[in-house]
């Protein structure tokens, strides 16, 4: 009885992917990559190089260009890994407001796309490797062993993503009138994202079709790796 080798989790913004999927890397012993990040960093770049966002061609020259390493940790503060981008540290970066604002249409380029798939299938293709993202198991690697979809309500998911950036900031608790102006803020960029992602000509999101879909709105972490683990553990069995 073997584990699935390969696990591909894909889902739309805050529906718990990413530490999901680091959790569950983390107690199986494998490799936790999530593609989103490469995305962020030409975003990024592209933003503090001075790249226009709907220049098509100058993104995708970018993307062809920018050396992107994702690593184990290289900090204790927090974070899942350590992304570099031409050798500079630029995780905590990754997450910055203009680059959740900017980053559907640069991962909607075919170019872009086209420019960092290849990275991704040789990183899946070497095994007990769980990737996230929103393709993977659609279109990055479509013969992963055990697809997983998580989605939650965009209410939820809008919560989530105010509270991540709130402890954050680490500053002082915002007065209840900006608390309400900046979750709103949060989830019309999250609802205009999904409409993107889920419309987008080049792979678009949405679960493949043989993705076990897990509902992640009223479950806590804990139990939605719990309920990811028995489905690795029913693919082992049938293996």
């Amino acid at each position: 009885m073997s584990l699935p080798q390969v696990i591909a989790i894909d889902g739309p913004a805050a529906a718990g992917k990413s530490t999901v999927g680091a959790m569950l890397a983390e107690r199986l012993g494998y490799v936790y990559f999530d593609t989103g990040v490469m995305y962020r960093a030409v975003t990024l770049v592209a933003l503090r190089r001075g790249i226009p966002i709907d220049d098509e061609e100058a993104v995708t020259r970018l993307a062809e260009r920018l050396q992107i390493e994702v690593t184990r940790p290289t900090v204790r503060d927090g974070r899942q890994y350590t992304v570099y981008a031409d050798g500079k540290d630029v995780t905590w970066d990754l997450r910055l407001p203009e680059v959740d604002k900017n980053v559907s249409p640069v991962s909607a380029y075919p170019g872009v796309r086209q420019a960092l798939l290849e990275q991704q299938r040789r990183i899946g293709r070497r095994g007990r490797v769980v990737m996230v993202g929103r393709d993977i198991g659609t279109v990055v690697l479509p013969n992963a062993d055990l697809k997983i979809y998580l989605d939650a309500q965009v209410d939820e998911r809008a919560r989530r993503r105010y509270i991540e950036v709130v402890r954050r900031r680490g500053d002082d608790p915002p007065k209840a009138v900006e608390q309400e102006a900046e979750y709103k803020a949060i989830r019309e960029a999250m609802v205009r994202r999904d409409r993107i992602d889920s419309g987008r000509v080049v792979a678009p999101l949405r679960p493949a079709e043989d993705a076990v879909i897990v509902d992640t709105t009223d479950l806590s972490i804990e139990e939605v790796v719990a309920q990811v683990l028995k489905y690795v553990q029913n693919g082992s069995e049938r293996g």
